[in-house]
């Protein structure tokens, strides 16, 4: 590998020897989660012991403010393997399901191996509140959260870490991620405004990092049609005491995908080092990724005079051959905290990501009539994208009367900087049953790609977590003040043409209580920020500009810990304002409600029998609006019901070998907000089949499996803008690989 310092402070890291093909990485396997698991309750018990230390009034601490585990270890697994007891919840760090008043789901690196998952939106298809928007095959994942956008833009909306700014920009591939948790519903006070303003939830990368024993993992893989490649996994520990990590995690794919005329190639590097003192303790990650699609798929507009055709064989592909995209993305952040005493930490993180991308492609097709043709224009595109944050903060444990408090306070700052150019050329026809193909055209790429807008977000915020009566009540306070500024400029000739600098109060109120050690009941009322518009030239107050939008959620649930067994009921209602023009004046008078139910479950209901799956049901409502045509009826891409469900089963008589299976289903969307026309629900089928078994004295897994088994054709879902994107054909994967 060489190394060498770009223009930035960032580190630039390239990999010149890593020539394999690799498709993914399967490797923090169950000797990772084991490890994990067991350096989290020694992280646990070591914070108990210390605060036992401090006084007799000091004792006792609620189960929500274990501290260090982001460092000392993770959250443990709970039965089953699949989820994780535990999540990162941005200003209040580490803490136990069943121990805060939202909806968290912790899905684990064996669940992502298990589903030979290659990026973050085929994890997030395992959970029944959320729906990936984008395109199997495109250039990028998009999703929405109980009925609500996120990542649908060129500023990443997905937390590292419980940091904004840090994460690859596109895609990101499970080669480097130990965990994806998914928190429900607005977290404003929590995380911060998002870079996009996304409200539904929050989707947090938790990196793979050095564990206790050391592994070297190697996997070989394939998928259809001829993709195939290498992946390695290595992680060390050094020291006297063992108190520094490293961590690397590299792959190399290529080949042909299950769709016409399409072609990738990727390449990875993520590299994780970390140092475990007595009090101070600290992680570096660092992700260089570099990706190659050919004929990228593009999702589609439809004419608004015509219903919805009936969707193509899943490997149609109507991009034309000669398209491209590519793309080059730097990630790095570095979190260090410090124990000032036993009941006070601070913490300090700071980092960044570049993204460099170039597209040369027909781009998004407006389907024009119900025989299938499409109009598209193609377009030679360049995008730099530059992010950066940095946090500081702390957290305290101390005891007034009968109340014991954790208190945790944050600085946060993120900036990002958006370049993007363009050049158009002439409109290509085809059509989605029958692609056509078209001669390359002549469109030059950009000679420069000058700044087109810029944003900071700084906040500052703080939350105090009370808990009485031996921990059965606890009640959770917090306040967030986040300034929002943002510029656009004139791509011509850079002159700001609009410019945004305003300030909003976000408060939090949740409570939970334990009526029996293995029962939470909560309750909370939480919002989101979204950047609030600025009245378009037509309007009579042009020019004027609003304060952010702030959503507000109103959630109850109750939460079950059987030891085997674990589930989560909760309703939600969830109202987000926006502008509109009303006659002459642009005003903040619309809004959209969804209220909905959520059920999840997960364990171990039987010795070698192992289930996960939800069903979330959503009455999403545009409560109002301008046009009678639109008042009351239901949010473009919201279904009203979706389901997961997945299990597996270790055949007793053939030991090793284990039985995997998964049903996936999407109710009715609209694509207008009139309700005119819509794609129909869907339902696929997934198999799989696992062998684990030493060979030579090393474990070795194999792993074979196929998503939509029965090569269902469907439109897989519409993202907020209106545009349709069609569903992966059938697809068959297979992996092998061994611990030495």
């Amino acid at each position: 590998m060489q190394w060498y310092r770009s223009a930035s402070t960032t580190r630039r890291f390239t990999f010149s020897s890593f020539r394999c093909v690799a498709i993914r990485v399967l490797s923090a396997g169950a000797l990772a989660a084991g490890v994990a698991q067991g350096s989290a309750r020694a992280a646990t018990e070591t914070a108990e012991e210390k605060i036992a230390k401090t006084s007799t009034e000091h004792v006792a601490l609620p189960a929500v403010i274990v501290r260090a585990q982001a460092l000392e270890g993770l959250p443990p697994v709970l039965p089953g393997g699949q989820l994780a007891s535990g999540a990162h919840l941005g200003l209040l760090g580490n803490q136990n399901v069943m121990d805060v008043p939202f909806s968290v789901t912790s899905y684990t690196s064996q669940r992502i191996q298990d589903a030979q998952a290659s990026t973050l939106a085929e994890v997030l298809g395992n959970d029944a509140s959320t729906r990936f928007t984008g395109q199997i095959g495109g250039v990028s994942d998009s999703f929405y959260i109980r009925g609500f956008p996120i990542n649908e833009g060129n500023l990443s909306e997905i937390a590292f870490d419980g940091v904004y700014g840090v994460s690859p920009n596109y895609h990101l591939f499970t080669e480097y991620i130990e965990r994806v948790e998914v928190l429900k519903g607005p977290a404003a006070l929590l995380y911060g405004m998002s870079p996009m303003g996304g409200v539904g939830g929050v989707v947090n990368v938790v990196p793979k990092r050095p564990i206790n024993k050391d592994i070297t993992r190697f996997t070989l893989d394939y998928a259809s049609d001829s993709q195939g490649g290498v992946a390695m996994d290595v992680s060390r520990r050094f020291g006297s005491e063992r108190q520094l990590g490293f961590r690397f995690n590299g792959l190399r794919r290529q080949g042909g995908t299950p769709l016409d005329n399409q072609s990738s190639r990727a390449a990875v590097g993520a590299w994780s080092f970390d140092y475990q003192g007595e009090r101070f303790r600290a992680t570096l990650d660092m992700i260089e990724q570099y990706q190659w699609v050919n004929a990228p798929t593009r999702p589609f507009l439809v004419a608004p005079t015509i219903q919805v055709p009936a969707a193509p064989n899943g490997s149609r592909n109507i991009t034309q051959s000669w398209a491209w995209w590519k793309a080059n993305e730097m990630a790095t952040l570095l979190h260090a905290e410090y124990d000032i005493n036993n009941a006070v930490t601070v913490f300090a993180d700071a980092g960044g990501a570049k993204s460099d991308v170039a597209r040369f492609s027909d781009q998004t097709p407006t389907i024009l009539d119900a025989l299938g043709n499409t109009l598209s224009t193609p377009h030679n595109l360049k995008f730099q994208v530059n992010r950066w944050s940095a946090d500081t903060g702390l957290r305290a444990r101390f005891a007034t009367g009968p109340a014991k408090h954790a208190v945790a306070i944050q600085a946060s700052v993120y900036r990002d900087r958006v370049a993007s150019a363009n050049n158009s050329g002439a409109p290509i026809a085809s059509n989605i049953y029958a692609p056509v193909s078209s001669p390359e055209p002549d469109v030059p790429a950009p000679p420069r790609v000058p700044k087109v807008s810029a944003s900071t977000l700084v906040g500052v915020a703080i939350a105090d977590t009370l808990s009485f009566i031996d921990e059965r009540l606890q009640l959770t306070l917090g306040v967030r003040q986040q300034h929002v500024q943002s510029e656009n400029f004139d791509r011509a000739t850079g002159v700001r043409t609009a410019s945004y600098n305003k300030n909003a109060l976000t408060p939090l109120a949740g409570i939970l209580m334990k009526p029996l050690s293995n029962i939470s009941i909560y309750a909370n009322y939480v919002e989101g920020l979204s950047k609030g518009d600025i009245a378009p030239a037509v309007a009579s107050n042009a020019g004027q500009v609003f304060a952010p939008y702030k959503t507000k959620q109103h959630e109850v649930g109750i939460k079950a810990d059987f030891d085997r067994m674990q589930a989560t009921l909760a309703a939600f209602r969830i109202t987000k304002p926006s502008g509109q023009l009303s006659g002459t004046t642009f005003a903040v008078n619309s809004e959209q409600r969804n209220q909905g139910l959520e059920f999840t479950v997960s364990g171990e209901p039987a010795n070698g029998i192992r289930i996960l799956g939800g069903v979330t049901w959503i009455d999403a409502t545009l409560t109002k609006t301008n046009d009678v045509a639109t008042q009351g009826k239901r949010p473009v891409g919201v279904p009203s019901w979706m389901a997961n469900a997945s299990a597996q089963w270790d055949v007793p008589w053939v030991g090793g070998i284990t039985l995997t299976g998964g049903l996936n289903f999407t109710g009715r969307e609209y694509v207008d907000q009139a309700n005119t026309q819509s794609v129909a629900s869907w339902t696929t089928f997934d198999f799989g089949a696992q062998y684990r078994k030493k060979v030579y004295g090393k474990w070795t897994t194999w792993r074979a499996g196929v998503l939509n088994a029965f090569n269902r054709d469907y439109w897989s879902g519409v993202a907020s803008f209106g545009t349709i994107s069609l569903g992966a054909p059938r697809t068959v994967f297979m992996s092998a690989s061994v611990d030495i």
